[in-house]
């Protein structure tokens, strides 16, 4: 038998030659096809998944936890956790021997607890959320503040953007801080701002985010979220540039309320650090807001998960070259 392959070249192929050279097509086919598929595996790898999301937060919003008021065993269980993820995620630490970083709560050693991702630059990012939460009430029954919303939430969201970048170096560096004692003055988040030994990280801090109730549908709707004090920079407009997916940065709803000076953010505004707090609670609707109620049943697992998700694959696209923003001159530093 006689198999022409190409007739401009005269080529006569026999029955043998004929099979042999279609079975090393149909190899080179699969070939094909299989690196393709492992391509796409690890391509989309660093997704982070709903099961994670849940089990983070509902870890730190269960009632073994308590109310993770700040002093109690509860509260250092929630900060020996969130290192413990951090230390899942390679982050290396932010100053001495340890994610968890001491400061003093009325006599008692207290922490906060941070971690660096280094990237292609010196130039930091940081993220930030508080892990405390307001104790416990005299009400029979359910006297537990799980804080699920507030913060949980939040610390979610720093722990799953970590997670995101677990095998990726980012443009930015980054720096991942949950702070304590939010509830009583926002006691953690001024104590790790003047500790003088991360200076050298907040010298070179472009800007920080800090993830402030966002377990809920924001009035604006799925995938979104608005930024306390967004009159005075210019750090959502950069970031929306930049947005993937339809995630979206809104302006504050809620300005009156003066909620840009009233959170963890505040410490580093006075540094004259660009810090804003980002939120999805409609205050028109959460009437889980320091209320026993504030549990599991109110997160929108497939919401925070997308947001989560959006918010890594924004992060790979912004750089020192696209991303720096500016303070404009209506903001007050004291």
């Amino acid at each position: 038998m006689k198999f022409v392959g190409n007739r401009n070249l005269g080529c006569n192929i026999s029955t043998k030659h004929a099979t042999d050279y279609l079975l090393i097509l149909f190899k080179m086919k699969k070939l094909t096809y299989l690196t393709f598929s492992l391509f796409s595996i690890f391509s989309f790898a660093q997704e982070v998944s709903k099961e994670r999301i849940n089990t983070v937060l509902a870890t730190l919003a269960s009632d073994e936890m308590k109310d993770r008021e700040i002093g109690t065993q509860e509260n250092e269980n929630a900060a020996n956790y969130i290192a413990k993820l951090f230390k899942e995620n390679n982050l290396e630490y932010c100053t001495g021997n340890s994610y968890l970083v001491p400061f003093n709560y009325k006599g008692k050693t207290v922490y906060n607890v941070c971690g660096v991702k280094k990237g292609k630059t010196d130039k930091y990012l940081g993220f930030s959320g508080h892990f405390d939460h307001i104790g416990t009430s005299n009400k029979s029954g359910d006297n537990i503040y799980n804080g699920a919303d507030d913060d949980a939430s939040g610390i979610t969201t720093l722990v799953g953007i970590s997670d995101y970048f677990k095998n990726e170096k980012p443009e930015f560096s980054m720096v991942f801080m949950a702070f304590n004692g939010e509830e009583k003055g926002m006691l953690g988040s001024r104590a790790i701002s003047e500790d003088k030994e991360l200076d050298k990280i907040y010298n070179n801090m472009t800007a920080l985010l800090n993830f402030e109730m966002v377990a809920t549908e924001s009035q604006f709707g799925k995938n979104a979220l608005f930024m306390t004090g967004d009159e005075f920079s210019d750090l959502d407009e950069l970031f929306n540039q930049n947005a993937v997916n339809g995630l979206k940065i809104n302006p504050d709803p809620y300005a009156s309320e003066q909620l840009f000076y009233r959170s963890d953010n505040v410490n580093f505004v006075k540094k004259k650090i660009i810090a804003h707090s980002f939120s999805t609670a409609d205050m028109t609707k959460a009437t889980h807001y320091h209320n026993e109620s504030d549990d599991l049943h109110v997160v929108d697992f497939d919401n925070l998960t997308q947001i989560i998700n959006n918010f890594g694959k924004t992060l790979k696209k912004i750089s020192p070259k696209n991303f720096n923003p500016k303070y404009n001159d209506k903001v007050k530093f004291n």
